[in-house]
């Protein structure tokens, strides 16, 4: 019997190393493999393609006497959470080792790379335009414009940096993406670096992901005859959140403080040690060998409007099925918190969910039917960023998650800019008097003008989409700033 259990840092957190002992030591032949995303069963067990879980280590004998029943989901392949999806950049998960360059190449690896070597840069840049392609990390940007700017500047050398300082709350898709399909992602960029001219590539990840961190330099080594003359190279960043900042990123690669650079110069033109450079995060990058495989209009077949192929959706908080969900944008939020999440885990009913990390929207549900999509989430003053949802139940006091924002902004500020710097402490200081119910409408008035200032006048986007969590807060929950005892 080939039993298949996930060595996901999640499954290893929920016991997945001690169950795998377990069925080893019972006589069982243990495969260790990529996550599925179906993150409340795990740890995932996989026995021919059927699943059970969450097994605990009381389950392991039971399971091999099929003795199971309770815990059997049937063929994985076919639950509701997997079958619903339209898996492109996650298609591998939970069926292939991360690091099998057997694994990869039986299941179309490198056909992309090999493409592109057919086509020439020029028609690899054609190709990712007409795919539609935008930039996964949240700010949505063009990919092919980004390459085809670096593809036309004159330099003696270029890179492609991966942006894997993956500091959202509730995002998890860089993560495993690196942990389960490591080679896609280093495929992605030796397509980039084939694109534009580069010979050298960073992966640039936060020392908080250690898995993840040896799974891209073992995958590194392992494929680096296949990818050259393109060569990658990991380095871990100590975790400051605005080195997902293009810029503070590409500040810290160089050995610098992780501080924002004013803009011009754009770092497609003078990046990385003064050369042009592609920036691109995970879920971009890996989006790439699929267009090459596929071609540019069958991704562009998937998604609505301006926002075209898939997203990895993740799923956290107070929700019942929390996972990833990877699907062509369009489907609504309330879908996907109510459907697809299953409501919150509490059983209370869902009071906001918010989208975009911790400097995104928080979102009522009287807001459900909007699409996923970058256009529709811009219309109701919110963003979609790295695609994270944190569902939160109707026990939640709104007026303390906005004061979180001010407070983690002050905390991760680089302190470049004055109205980032000074403007969230005294963001802080502001709600904490409207919170003790200190002339709270004029408090109120004062955190507005704050955050007007913050949004137009910051130098990135630390301090400039932080007025999005407390804005949204104060204008969809007025109820949790008002009614406080005054002095």
């Amino acid at each position: 019997m080939k039993v298949r259990i996930s060595d996901d840092a999640l499954a290893l957190a929920c016991g997945a190393d001690a169950v795998a002992d377990a069925f080893a030591k019972a006589g069982a032949e243990v495969e260790r493999t990529s996550s599925w995303g179906m993150h409340w069963l795990e740890p995932l067990v996989d026995i021919d393609g059927i699943g059970f879980g969450p097994v605990g280590l009381a389950d392991v004998r039971s399971i091999l006497d099929g003795a199971a029943d309770a815990l059997c989901i049937g063929k994985i392949a076919d639950h509701p959470f997997i079958a619903r999806q339209q898996r492109l950049t996650f298609a591998r998960a939970g069926r292939t080792r991360a690091l099998s360059l057997d694994d990869y190449a039986a299941t179309g690896g490198w056909q992309g790379l090999t493409k592109a070597r057919e086509i020439g840069p020029a028609a690899t840049i054609e190709a990712i335009l007409a795919s539609g392609l935008r930039g996964r990390g949240g700010a949505g940007f063009p990919a092919g414009i980004k390459w085809r700017t670096v593809a036309d500047a004159k330099a003696d050398q270029k890179y492609i940096v991966c942006n894997a300082d993956e500091g959202d709350s509730g995002t998890f898709a860089d993560r495993m993406a690196m942990e389960g399909d490591p080679f896609q992602l280093i495929e992605g960029m030796a397509i980039a670096g084939l694109a534009v001219g580069a010979t050298k590539g960073y992966v640039y990840i936060r020392s908080e992901y250690p898995h993840a961190i040896a799974k891209m330099e073992a995958a590194a080594r392992a494929c680096a005859h296949l990818i050259a003359p393109f060569d990658v190279e990991i380095r871990v960043g100590a975790g400051a959140y605005v080195c997902g900042e293009e810029t503070s990123l590409l500040n810290s690669l160089e050995g610098k403080r992780g501080e924002v650079r004013a803009k011009p110069p754009l770092p497609a033109l003078e990046g990385l040690f003064g050369k042009p450079t592609v920036v691109n995060n995970v879920l971009t990058l890996t989006s790439v060998p699929w267009i090459m495989t596929q071609g540019a209009e069958a991704y562009a077949a998937y998604g609505m409007g301006r926002s075209r192929g898939t997203m990895p959706i993740q799923i956290a908080g107070n929700v019942r099925h929390g996972g990833l969900f990877e699907t062509a944008f369009g489907i609504t939020l309330g879908e996907l918190v109510n459907e697809i999440g299953g409501g919150t885990a509490s059983g209370r009913p869902v009071r906001a969910v918010q989208v975009g990390g911790p400097l995104g929207a928080y979102h009522p549900p009287s807001q459900f039917d909007t699409p996923f999509d970058y256009e529709a989430f811009t219309g109701i003053d919110g963003l979609i960023g790295h695609g994270g949802l944190v569902v939160f139940d109707d026990s939640v006091d709104m007026a303390k998650q906005a004061r979180f924002a001010m407070e983690f902004c002050a905390a991760e500020s680089c302190g470049k800019c004055t109205p980032c710097r000074l403007g969230s402490t005294r963001g802080l200081e502001t709600l904490d008097r409207v919170i003790a119910g200190d002339n709270a409408a004029d408090n109120l008035a004062l955190v507005e003008d704050l955050c007007d200032t913050m949004k137009f006048g910051s130098l990135c986007a630390l301090g400039g989409f932080t007025p999005y969590p407390v804005l949204s807060a104060i204008t969809h929950f007025p109820e949790d700033f008002q009614g406080r005892k005054t002095s």
